[in-house]
């Protein structure tokens, strides 16, 4: 049993493409992420990361190979351990929801995360039109801080963020995935990012055989 908890989140030979005629994106991809782990996803613009962030959180299927979560498929109804931030905030909200029922769709964060996060209480009953790139990205990383979430997938998170902001919630992300033991995936163009926050950095272009 200990012997699965440590494969953690796994890509077992992951291909992809777009299109049956299309050139191959990922072929043949293996990585590992395990429990408390921080790794680093680097390579250029284009070169499949973000095909592969989707794929490990459930939202792309594999058309070769299969991602594993302890061991077994990743769960197709309930709460899923594997949770993404998106680069674009706007792509994982409801418009027609406020920012209330936005973040406590999965579980309700406590006063002091909502501090830590820099939301604002007042944002709550604003609709997310109402709110700034960088204002909206906070409430989706603390939305996915919750109990059940054993993974992240951070596909470049702080680049609407200003230099300030982005410490900030890098800070308070950081000491989250530490106190609750998560894994996490820091998918990133910059390699200065990665060896500030990761501790262990993967070139996409060295393990992708497309």
């Amino acid at each position: 049993m200990q012997g699965d908890r440590e494969k953690g989140l796994e890509a077992r030979d992951v291909g992809f493409r777009y299109g049956k005629n299309g050139s191959w994106i990922l072929k043949g991809v293996n990585l590992t992420v395990r429990p408390g782990e921080r790794v680093g996803l680097t390579g250029p613009s284009g070169c499949g990361k973000s095909t592969l962030a989707k794929i490990l959180a459930g939202y792309e299927s594999p058309l070769e190979g299969e991602v594993l979560y302890d061991g077994s498929p990743l769960p197709e109804k309930g709460y899923c351990p594997v949770q993404m931030i998106y680069q674009n905030p706007e792509q994982a909200v409801n418009p027609r929801w406020k920012m209330e029922g936005i973040l406590c769709e999965g579980w309700t964060p406590d006063a002091e995360l909502l501090r830590d996060m820099g939301i604002e209480r007042e944002w709550l009953k604003r609709w997310p039109a109402e709110l700034s790139g960088g204002e909206l990205q906070r409430f989706l990383i603390a939305r996915v801080l919750g109990p059940e979430t054993k993974f992240l997938i951070c596909d470049e998170i702080s680049t609407m963020l200003d230099v300030i902001t982005q410490a900030q919630v890098w800070e308070t992300l950081l000491r989250a995935a530490d106190r609750q033991r998560l894994g996490m995936l820091v998918v990133t163009h910059s390699t200065a990012l990665a060896k500030r926050v990761c501790t262990r950095i993967v070139s996409l272009q060295e393990i992708n055989q497309s």
